[in-house]
């Protein structure tokens, strides 16, 4: 028996065992027969175990070079360094399965193990629900795209990585992506076992907050990463393009984020709750409909790096899905009714149901736009295709909306906002962002009134989550008599969930800017230069000095000279380029020279050339740094807000609401 055997035969277990838990759990709540609910809940602790011997197989099949393995033979090579020989476990489509697999087992295991003496009644249909995930990817690795298939015969070495893997980008993208899809699972899963078991009070909701945290950031740091790589690898002079593979990965984050915020009204009065499961179930959908994308081969995408037969059996469980999940929706929709009513539009209350209005108007403009290819050709057989523009007139608006929102939110009272209280809290970030506003038109000379709308609501923001700090520091202050660097400390760290989502918001304001600064001010040139010629973009001047072409271990690489100069001074050289690597001669990869300040990107790409002359694309990108800036800020705030309290939380029940123009701790 071969090595790669074992993993085959791990993958056979873990099925099985899966199948046990989707009928051993609720058939044990339903007799009334708890050995059997423990000995459902040891299975989905075996099903962990036996997935991570799979996966460890896969890697040791990797790591050795086992080239008569199909799959390793498909992505790896002897000269390719060892990095990339180990990410490679996931670099085509039956290793990503099998880690996407993997990761769900061990976080189900997880989740099951610490609410083993929780939720008695809804813990046995939330395995159920775990596993029966669990079982479609097993069986889809098992039966239809088995990671350990053989070849008849050994290869001396591999085809190697795809070359546009071949990226650093590439180490830490694809994971943070597939967890953040296979995330959603956990708190799908409890709300399906309240449903299933209809005890849908809050006590589902703490169980699945920390999931729902786990999932929304991890999915939200791959959308970072996987825009990060765009920018450094394809070569197009920006970071998102509204290609299909981008719109369906960022499909639940909107989703998730709409869910994430509107379960604080639940929580503290007991309302939105038929929105929020709606949410949640939509937002698993999603993330299996973003699998399907991005696995089944169903839309032509810049990500997608092979074709693949898997589309029948990703849209039929999607299906299942669907159904399932609203069958248990309508029936139970009647438990789900709140006893508490609006008050006032002017209300925290209100502010959270527009902001899940305008993300799921967000989200839903996004799925039109991405399936609309599909529809065109079922319709009159020809596809036609959405561009960035249907997505930035229609999406544009709304975001800005949501940027607004975000600022007016944390002002307003819960139940109803008085004018006084009104005037009270938005006085001063009001009168900031007139200020920044004037500075913008009269010292910046900034005259394009969507670049003026949408940083002066940056700096409306910016000035409420000052005075949010603010005015909990020096409350802090009053009671404690503490130096202001210790209460701010000490003011996060006891209200970590508050404090950690503002810091999320500035970075969702550096994000914005980065946005704002390429997607309306980018300008672009593209020039053919002999040696000794200059091209001028912006404010830079770049000379052509010559190409130089070398072997590398395993690729040719070809590497143009240019030197910058600005204002008549040499400021730096730079050496776009592109690399062949043996073997995949027909997808030859550009290695971009970015020159990054905080002002601006100049970014240059060697498109063509031939002995005498080099044909280039050229780039200034303002402010695109503060994209990535924000991106480390965020994951900075997430791990504030999800780092446990010093003190133990409490219960989540609905509560008195505060006073008027009251700071809420939630």
């Amino acid at each position: 028996m071969a090595v790669s055997d074992i993993g085959f035969v791990a993958l056979v277990l873990a099925l099985l065992a899966a199948a046990y838990v989707l009928v051993a759990a609720p058939l044990g709540h339903r007799l009334g027969a708890p050995e059997l609910v423990v000995s459902a809940r040891n299975a989905v602790m075996a099903v962990a175990g036996l997935m991570l011997v799979a996966l460890a197989v896969l890697a040791y099949s990797f790591v050795n070079h086992d080239f008569g393995v199909n799959f390793v033979a498909s992505n790896s090579k002897l000269a390719q360094p060892w990095y990339f020989t180990a990410a490679a476990i996931y670099g085509g489509q039956a290793g990503s399965l099998l880690v996407w697999a993997t990761g769900l087992s061990v976080f189900s295991a997880l989740a099951v193990w610490l609410n083993r003496r929780r939720l008695p009644d809804v813990m046995p249909y939330t395995m159920a629900t775990m596993m029966f995930v669990q079982v479609f990817f097993l069986v889809i690795l098992v039966f239809l795209t088995n990671p350990f298939e053989r070849l008849p015969f050994d290869l001396a070495d591999g085809r190697g990585l795809n070359a546009l893997l071949r990226d650093p980008g590439f180490l830490i993208h694809p994971p943070f992506l597939l967890m953040g899809f296979m995330a959603w699972t956990i708190p799908f899963a409890f709300a399906m076992g309240a449903l299933m078991s209809g005890r849908l009070d809050s006590r589902w909701l703490v169980a699945a907050r920390p999931w729902v945290l786990a999932a929304w950031a991890i999915l939200g740091v791959g959308l970072l990463l996987g825009a990060w790589w765009a920018y450094h690898v394809l070569g197009w002079g920006g970071y998102w393009g509204w290609d299909p593979v981008e719109n369906v990965a960022l499909l639940p984050w909107l989703t998730g984020t709409a869910f994430l915020h509107s379960i604080m009204v639940e929580e503290r009065r007991g309302m939105l709750r038929k929105w929020n499961m709606l949410l949640i179930l939509i937002t698993f959908s999603l993330a299996i409909f973003g699998t399907f994308v991005v696995r089944g081969g169903l839309l032509a995408s810049v990500h997608n790096f092979a074709t693949s037969a898997l589309g029948p059996a990703f849209l039929s469980f999607l299906g299942v899905v669907v159904a399932v999940s609203l069958f248990w929706y309508i029936k139970r929709q009647h438990l789900l009714t709140s006893t508490q009513r609006f008050d006032s539009i002017l209300s925290k209350e209100s502010g959270f149901l527009l902001n899940n209005v305008l993300l799921v108007g967000v989200a839903f403009a996004t799925f039109w736009g991405t399936i609309f290819p599909l529809l065109t050709e079922a319709f009159d057989g020809s596809r036609i295709t959405v561009g960035p523009p249907f997505y930035q007139q229609v999406n544009g608006p709304i975001l800005l909306a949501l940027l607004v929102l975000m600022g007016i939110g944390p002002l307003l009272a819960w139940r109803k906002a008085s004018w006084a209280s009104i005037r009270r809290n938005f006085r001063l970030p009001l009168a900031g962002a007139f200020v920044w506003a004037i500075v913008m038109v009269t010292v910046l000379d900034v005259s394009n009134l969507w670049t003026l709308a949408a940083v002066d609501a940056c700096a409306f923001v910016f000035g409420v989550v000052m005075l949010e700090y603010y005015r909990g520091v020096r409350a802090r202050r009053r009671a404690t008599r503490e130096a202001y660097p210790q209460a701010l400390v000490n003011l996060v760290s006891r209200n970590r969930q508050r404090y950690g989502g503002y810091i999320v918001h500035l970075s969702i304001l550096l994000i914005a800017l980065g946005v704002i600064g390429v997607n309306l001010h980018q300008k672009d040139f593209d020039v053919t230069l002999a040696v000794g010629e200059s091209a001028s973009i912006g404010d830079y001047t770049l000379t052509y000095r010559g190409i130089d072409q070398r072997r590398g271990e395993d690729s040719s690489v070809t590497e143009a000279t240019l030197v910058v100069f600005r204002g008549g001074k040499q400021i730096d050289v730079v050496h776009p380029g592109r690399v062949v690597y043996d073997g995949q001669e027909s997808q030859p990869t550009s290695r971009i020279a970015i020159r990054s300040n905080l002002r601006e990107d100049l970014y240059v790409v060697l498109a063509a050339w031939d002995d005498e002359v080099a044909t280039f694309l050229m780039f200034v990108n303002p402010l695109v740094i503060w994209l990535w800036i924000g991106g480390g800020l965020f994951v900075f705030g997430t791990l504030v807000a999800v780092w446990p309290q010093r003190q133990p939380a409490r219960e989540v029940a609905p509560v008195r609401a505060a006073p008027d123009g009251a700071v809420s701790e939630e």
